[in-house]
């Protein structure tokens, strides 16, 4: 096997911690001695042992003695810092590891480069940037917060296969599928937080919950500039952390924090500096057609998900048009269809060509 294959198995091991790993970002890694991998690991949940403690970890009693010999193969530069876990650097050093294969440098501040400056402070071969592309995808959420200083946005909505977003007066009209549907709740498990404007707060009185899978729920957030929401609806029940965005108060009442913004700035610049300094690495926005167009037009978006779907409407609210973006993926979900959009500031690419790889 070569370099480039042990690293995509990184990658997929990696991926098996999608939405359990955040703020921290997925990792995979693989040990090879002469062409047989003898230890494999990956970071499986947030506060747990990363990818290369569990890879050595899991090294058979018999082989042992075969891991000063072996090649380390990972899917991010090993940690350099003490966090909620030893510096996994440190630990390689400790392994007697002679020669290192990284995917991606790790953009933290506390890492970046400093892991692998211990590694090659100590006589470790350090080879960098095998599938970057796909690595920078995997972990796009972590890398666009740390370079770009704010959460990696995702807009998600469906619509007719006529262009509709909903009926002209904005009743209830289910389009999409059984299938598209528990995708969508997957996602929403996926990400740290999900948006919806005031408008689709009050008429739809959504939860903005997964109701399949487990894991945790998103952290809840409406605009609400003038305090509109009653008090029965159900993003003010009091049973999940909420944010309401708001222009009068301040303050917490159990899980429900009014945030309150003076109206200086774009409130989308607002609450996207705010979850920055809250550490909420990713956002999806399941607002109406205003806010998603919205994001679209200001450039405060990184990946469009639009579902497609059979239903016809003879008129309606026109969907959300998106522009300066790459079609990343086109896939068949049942009736539905799948459309990905990548913004075209990004050169990320996708691992594979399957609904499942986002």
């Amino acid at each position: 096997m070569s370099e480039r294959q042990y690293i995509q198995r990184c990658l997929q091991l990696a991926a098996l911690a999608k939405g359990h790993t955040a703020p921290n970002p997925m990792v995979g890694a693989v040990l090879v001695h002469e062409g047989r991998i003898i230890g494999e690991g990956y970071h499986r949940q947030y506060g747990q042992a990363h990818a290369e403690v569990n890879c050595f970890e899991s090294v058979a009693e018999t082989d042992r003695h075969l891991v000063p010999a072996s090649v380390l193969y990972v899917s991010l530069e090993p940690c350099a810092h003490f966090g909620k876990t030893p510096p996994c650097a440190h630990r390689i050093v400790k392994e007697g590891v002679k020669k290192v294969v990284i995917c991606n440098r790790d953009p933290f501040a506390q890492v970046d480069g400093k892991g692998i400056s211990i590694l090659q402070d100590n006589g470790i071969e350090v080879i960098t940037g095998v599938l970057e592309q796909e690595g920078a995808w995997l972990n796009r959420r972590f890398f666009t917060f740390h370079k770009e200083h704010r959460p990696y946005i995702i807009l998600k909505w469906a619509q007719t296969d006529n262009g509709f977003f909903a009926p002209a007066d904005r009743s209830r009209f289910q389009m999409s599928n059984a299938y598209s549907q528990r995708l969508s709740h997957q996602w929403r498990r996926e990400e740290a937080a999900i948006l919806v404007g005031t408008r689709t707060a009050l008429n739809d009185n959504p939860q903005l919950l997964s109701r399949y899978g487990a894991g945790r729920q998103p952290l809840r957030i409406a605009l609400d500039k003038e305090l509109q929401l009653p008090a029965t609806h159900q993003l003010l029940s009091g049973t999940h952390p909420t944010w309401i965005i708001n222009r009068l108060r301040d303050g917490t009442e159990g899980h429900t924090r009014y945030v309150h913004y003076d109206g200086g700035a774009g409130v989308m610049d607002f609450l996207l500096a705010l979850l920055y300094r809250e550490n909420i690495q990713s956002l999806i926005v399941e607002g109406g057609a205003v806010l998603l167009q919205s994001c679209i037009d200001a450039g405060l978006w990184d990946e469009a998900r639009v579902l497609i779907t059979p239903p016809v409407l003879e008129q309606g609210i026109a969907a959300p048009a998106v522009s300066n973006a790459t079609l990343l993926l086109d896939t068949a979900l049942d009736q539905d269809r799948l459309r990905v959009f990548g913004r075209d500031a990004h050169s990320y690419t996708p691992l594979t060509g399957t609904a499942l790889s986002l």
